[in-house]
């Protein structure tokens, strides 16, 4: 199916399961009623909350079963999940027992723009490790500088469903996609995309680096303008490869360095696309100067290479606890990047400083920390570790950094953070900056 195309079912008496209350699921329950189906919620939890979603729904003609997400309903035609459901599930195994094919919310998005009588608009999604939140909002932002109306959805917060069937009619959408909603999205179809990176992260859901990859690469599936991949990160290119696209679709690389024929890069401070102008064996075309980065971390200039033109860098501010200057006291800088909750994502915020004071900690998801420990190592101050599995970082800079004066705190109360960042200003110079990335 093309980009351009809108698929058509009949919900009408169509039994459908929907699993998981939540963000998606409530919002997937009432738009197939609307059209007709016969619709049951099935869910895990069965507490106060769910109890008062559930009662909303039921009050609509929905049928919701609570503390039950693992068995099958009879006459099931079709199952919706949300997205953070694991394939391994017993439903889903039932599932493919029956022969009972499983969308997610993205899915069904996809198969509902167009149903309301709204232009279907184009989607440009953006997928990756590290960096989706940031570079779909500087796309939406550069959008909209271009006049169009636009909207930054998806895994970013807003519902691709409120999006596609709400009364605003889009121009284009700039769209989020985490591995997990395009793992139950076998139909998508972009205008183009990017994978920004890839690295190690949820193989508890996956089951492995490769079929975490491959679910990534997914979002390629079918581009018709453009594959967008990184120059440093082979395994994005390799994923452009792999996929099957539409005839005249191109492969376009970005980097941090100077950009070959088909690429945008960087150039004496300047973002520079040889990728869409005339003569891309000859010439380049100046896009914006990395001072309209903001901030200019080089991983924040990769985002906006991914995503580029002027004005709308210009006027795109990040979201808060993204790399976000907080403080200067006493000559020593203070950093939030809490939204840095993975090893790829947290690698990128320590390039970005010289002298870091870093606190760390939280929950490691199946990662391992020697590779960051050594890459950061001169770079370190300092290091105040809190959190679950603190104890796999400590280990790491035993072994990589025994010079680095520790401290490790125990408690995981409300004032744990506070402890952390005095303990962090202890140890900081003048200079220094202490950053949260854990």
């Amino acid at each position: 199916m093309g980009s351009q195309e809108v698929s058509t079912v009949d919900w009408q008496g169509k039994h459908v399961t929907v699993a998981g209350l939540g963000v998606s699921g409530i919002p997937a329950a009432r738009a197939l009623h609307e059209r007709g189906a016969l619709v049951t919620v099935v869910n895990d939890g069965d507490d106060e909350r769910a109890r008062a979603q559930a009662a909303e729904l039921e009050a609509l003609g929905i049928t919701v079963r609570l503390g039950d997400g693992a068995t099958l309903p009879p006459s099931t035609e079709l199952i919706v999940t949300a997205p953070g459901w694991q394939p391994d599930k017993p439903l889903f195994l039932a599932a493919a027992e029956a022969g009972v094919p499983v969308w997610g919310d993205v899915e069904l998005a996809w198969r509902l723009r167009g149903d309301n009588g709204k232009k279907a608009a184009p989607w440009l999604a953006v997928t990756g490790t590290n960096g989706k939140t940031t570079t779909v909002r500087m796309l939406a932002s550069i959008l909209e500088a271009a006049g169009l109306r636009t909207a930054a959805v998806g895994n970013i917060g807003v519902s691709l469903l409120d999006a596609v069937l709400g009364e605003t009619e889009y121009d284009v959408l700039a769209v989020e996609l985490s591995s997990y909603q395009l793992h139950w999205a076998p139909s998508l179809r972009a205008h183009s995309a990017a994978v920004l990176n890839l690295a190690p992260d949820h193989l508890d859901w996956h089951g492995s680096m490769q079929a975490y990859a491959a679910d990534k690469g997914q979002v390629y599936e079918g581009n018709t303008v453009a594959c967008v991949y990184n120059v440093a990160d082979p395994a994005t290119e390799d994923l452009v490869r792999e996929a099957d696209v539409e005839e005249g679709c191109r492969a376009i690389g970005f980097t941090l360095g100077a950009p070959g024929p088909s690429q945008l890069g960087v150039v004496d401070g300047i973002l520079v696309d040889r990728a869409f102008v005339a003569n891309r064996q000859k010439q380049a075309q100046e896009l914006a100067e990395v001072t309209d980065v903001n901030p200019p971390a080089p991983h924040n200039i990769a985002n906006a290479l991914a995503a580029a033109v002027r004005d709308g860098l210009r006027a795109f501010r990040p979201d808060a606890h993204r790399i976000e200057h907080v403080a200067d006291i006493g000559e020593v800088a203070y950093v939030d990047d809490s939204k840095a909750t993975n090893t790829h994502a947290t690698e990128a915020s320590l390039a970005a400083y010289d002298s870091i004071v870093w606190i760390a900690g939280g929950l490691a998801k199946g990662a391992t920390f020697d590779e960051l420990v050594t890459g950061a190592a001169k770079r370190l101050r300092g290091v105040v570790l809190m959190g679950a599995d603190r104890a796999l970082i400590h280990e790491a800079l035993t072994r990589h950094a025994p010079e680095v004066p520790v401290v490790d705190l125990e408690r995981t109360d409300t004032g744990a953070m506070s402890e952390a960042v005095a303990r962090a200003a202890e140890l900081a110079r003048p200079g220094d900056t202490v950053l949260l990335a854990p």
